[in-house]
This record gives C-alpha cells, structure tokens and sequence, in this order.
C-alpha cells in the first residue's frame, strides 16, 4: 500500500454480518450459506436470495425430476445445516441477514410442492413466502425463537423458521386453490 491509498478497513470496522467477498470465498461453507454470493447484497440479501433460489428452481427443474428435485432438496437441506453452523460461527453473530441458504433451500420446497404453477402463481408464491419470512407471524415468530445460538442447534434454528414461513406459504397457497 502506497501513502496515497486510504487504509483499508480491518475486519474488525467491518459492521457484524456484512461479510464481504474475502469471506464468501473463505470456506465453502461460507459460498453455500451465502447464497453463492446473493447473501452479500446490501440491501434486502432474504429477498435476493429468494431470487436466486427461484431462477435455480427453474433451471433445475429443466433437468431433474420431481423426485430428483426432492432429493436436492433434502441434501441441499443437510449441506445448509452444515453451512450456516460454520458460517455463523464464523461471523460470530447467531442468525445473520447475509446467511440466506435458509431462504434458498424453503422456497425450493415452496415451488417443489406448489408447482405446476404458472409466472403469476409463482410470483404470488414468492410476495407469500417473503411475507412470511420477514413478518415473522404467529408460527414463524414461534420457530424463530425456537432454535437459538451457536453450534448445530442454532444452525438448525437458521433453516428452521424459513421451513415453517414455507409452510405457511403453502397453506395459504392450497386454501387459494381449494
């Protein structure tokens, strides 16, 4: 570093859970819980990994079966656990908004299990379940404060409320179709 460059900003100015690109690429947990990247998004990373989530979905769903897609779903599942227990850790702070394998890995299950649907349906699907996820009503405020910390059980608690905002999402969506 020259004397003209500012100093760059140590971890430690650095806000907790705004994790920059040098911890995405530090540990594949971190690439997995991170959303490949969508979880460092400034503003809304939930939303934007709901985003990510839905053009993988439809990428995926060229290729793979229903049952494969279940599968990947529920290895993806498995692998999220794993990730967001480290990648929490790591950042030393017990839910962090840039984490949004939880969003990604729900809202797979969302259009897993509501699909076929066409461009409408999948967009009321995704308002539902970003609803859901950030308002935190009844149940899903419930399983929020359910599973909290560190180590596998706050891991499980990051994945856990997203489920039940999934949930949600799909009552709301088989009541419509009823």
């Amino acid at each position: 570093m020259n004397a003209s460059s500012p100093p760059m900003p140590s971890a430690a100015h650095r806000r907790p859970g705004r994790p920059g690109v040098r911890f995405l690429l530090a540990h594949p947990a971190h690439l997995i819980a991170l959303g490949f990247g969508a979880g460092l998004s400034p503003v809304a990373p939930g939303t934007v990994g709901t985003l990510w989530a839905w053009l993988a979905f439809l990428v995926m769903q060229q290729w793979l079966s229903p049952a494969s897609m279940g599968v990947v779903i529920a290895a993806s599942t498995l692998v999220g656990w794993w990730a967001c227990t480290i990648a929490a850790r790591n950042m030393r702070v017990a839910d962090p908004g840039s984490i949004v394998w939880d969003e990604v890995v729900a809202f797979w299950l969302v259009l897993w299990l509501a699909m076929p649907m066409g461009l409408w349906g999948q967009l009321a699907a995704f308002a539902l379940f970003r609803f859901f996820d950030a308002a935190k009503p009844g149940p899903v405020a419930w399983a929020d404060s359910l599973f909290k910390g560190f180590g596998w059980r706050g891991g499980w608690g990051i994945l856990f409320d997203d489920f039940v905002a999934a949930f949600c999402t799909l009552l709301v969506i088989a009541l419509w179709r009823f």
